[in-house]
């Protein structure tokens, strides 16, 4: 069963908890939510839905509850582009593509990357 799909927001915070470790939702606030000028109890509830959902696990120490991604930040990037992907370009990549062909500048190792799945998908293929 798929997680279900997070927002901008809650990404950047998971994000945050990944490359921060474990954290009390005050380190979170201090440190996330301050910047964003959001108040502790936004942080609190938007914690508690990526909990809920399935992104953060949640353990108690020393009285203090402390959340910890629960994958890795490639894991969780690629399902937020693979539900943008069937969500809003209906399962095509072909725009995607097109936006990438505009985009104007690829570093050498993007493109590098990028040639290296276009050679995994074609070996791939049944011919």
């Amino acid at each position: 069963m798929s997680k279900k799909s997070i927002g901008d927001q809650e990404l950047a915070l998971l994000q945050y908890v990944g490359q921060q470790g474990a954290s009390s939702v005050r380190d979170v606030a201090a440190g996330f939510g301050e910047a964003r000028g959001l108040a502790r109890s936004t942080v609190l509830t938007m914690m508690e839905r990526l909990r809920a959902k399935g992104y953060l696990r949640r353990r108690q120490a020393d009285g203090v509850y402390r959340y910890s991604a629960t994958a890795g930040e490639g894991d969780v990037v690629r399902g937020a582009v693979g539900a943008f992907v069937e969500k809003t370009l209906q399962g095509s990549v072909s725009p995607f593509v097109a936006w990438m062909s505009r985009r104007g500048t690829i570093t050498d190792e993007e493109l590098a990357e990028l040639e290296a799945l276009v050679a995994t998908l074609k070996s791939g293929r049944e011919d």
